[in-house]
């Protein structure tokens, strides 16, 4: 294998494809990153996979001679990262030889590598006809729920976000248990296939990044297929593992009606929630709130004992009778900061039923919560 490339090129390729390299690798092959070089297309390839979630991306470079080898990924990339970005990177690597040459303006660096038969052969595309995801939905929609899925490996489903796709558009979903997030979208890529797949969120995490920083908007064709996912677009690839078991039917969680409601300005209660949260911090996270028909206000308080309390008031207009509820302050928090409306409504039936937070004037985002039970 012999081939120049860019360096810059070089080492965003890396970066992107190290994410998926295992921190503790189970074999040594797997703390390196597959390189592939391709004279008839004149590209390099590079793979990172931790047999969970796999990263693929490539580049183009002025290739000589055909190969592939694995190379320790950090040691490469900490190579790569500090050679000059004005100096193109020659590699090269004799024909089933396991020494590569790493060349630059600045100097030559040798490193051994393992065979590229030894690397896992990353799961791609094996289904017929793909489904077509817009990539700003997907996005989206990842946004809106990554961060309620669950970090307990013990309710393994939880850890991932449900993809739902049908005729009416695509809808994500996240729960750990003590909150639910849902956004459904209309898919302009393809409307017309089912989908119905749980993901890890680690997997997904990387997904809206890299989806993030893309140029361009082709869509995303995503296959599912024998417990695997793979997404492609432009260049890249990034396959999972899906999530074995049937997704909660989070949908008979939310109540269909509510008894009290409270519109209020979502940056003065993010604000007045943040302010009080520095006390609740320094007890149990709970915050309580306290509905005032009458005055037209909503009430926040903590009390961290041994340490102080605080309250603040802000304007609301508020429908039904006054009611308390108390909440982890830290879900509440990351439920307002997922919204962008200036004005959110919280409804609520009782002090230990489901509360349901959202936009005001937008029913595509549905973020539940539920109250905990306080002594009075």
């Amino acid at each position: 294998m012999k081939l120049v490339c860019s360096q810059a090129e070089l080492n965003a390729s890396l970066q992107l494809v190290s994410r998926a390299v295992a921190g503790r690798p189970t074999h040594p092959v797997l703390a390196n990153v597959l390189l592939t070089a391709d004279a008839g297309t004149g590209r390099l390839s590079l793979t990172g996979f931790d047999l969970s979630l796999g990263i693929q991306t490539s580049l183009s470079a002025s290739v000589h001679s055909s190969g592939a080898i694995t190379l320790p990924a950090r040691l490469f990339g900490e190579i790569v990262a500090r050679m000059p970005s004005d100096s193109p990177i020659s590699l090269s690597c004799e024909e089933g030889g396991e020494q590569v040459e790493l060349t630059s303006a600045s100097g030559s660096y040798q490193m051994r590598g393992m065979p590229a038969e030894d690397f896992p052969e990353l799961p791609l595309a094996q289904a017929a006809t793909p489904i077509k995801l817009d990539p700003d939905v997907l996005v989206k929609g990842l946004r809106a729920t990554l961060f309620a899925s669950s970090s307990d490996e013990a309710k393994q489903l939880l850890t991932g976000v449900h993809l739902g796709l049908d005729a009416e558009g695509l809808e994500c979903a996240a729960t750990d248990g003590h909150r639910l997030a849902v956004l459904r979208l209309q898919n302009s890529a393809d409307g017309e296939a089912d989908l119905d797949v749980t993901v890890p969120a680690r997997s997904l995490r990387e997904l809206e990044r890299l989806l993030s920083s893309r140029g361009g908007g082709d869509p995303v064709s995503l296959f599912c297929d024998r417990g695997q996912v793979v997404f492609q677009w432009a260049d890249q690839v990034l396959t999972s593992r899906s999530l074995d078991g049937a997704y909660p039917n989070y949908r008979q969680l939310i109540p269909e009606s509510f008894a009290r409601s409270l519109k209020l300005d979502r940056k003065g209660l993010l604000g007045a929630l943040e302010r009080v949260a520095v006390l609740a911090d320094q007890h149990n996270n709970v915050v309580k709130i306290t509905s005032d028909p009458v005055a037209g206000q909503l009430a926040i308080s903590a009390d961290a004992q041994d340490v102080g309390s605080g309250s603040e008031a802000i304007a609301a207009d508020v429908s039904g009778d006054a009611i308390q509820i108390a909440f982890n302050v830290r879900y509440v928090l990351e439920g307002l900061k997922a919204m962008s409306a200036e004005r959110v409504e919280l409804r609520c039936n009782a002090p230990t039923t489901p509360v349901v937070l959202a936009p005001q004037d937008d029913s595509a985002f549905t973020y539940l919560v539920m109250p905990v039970q306080i002594r009075q």
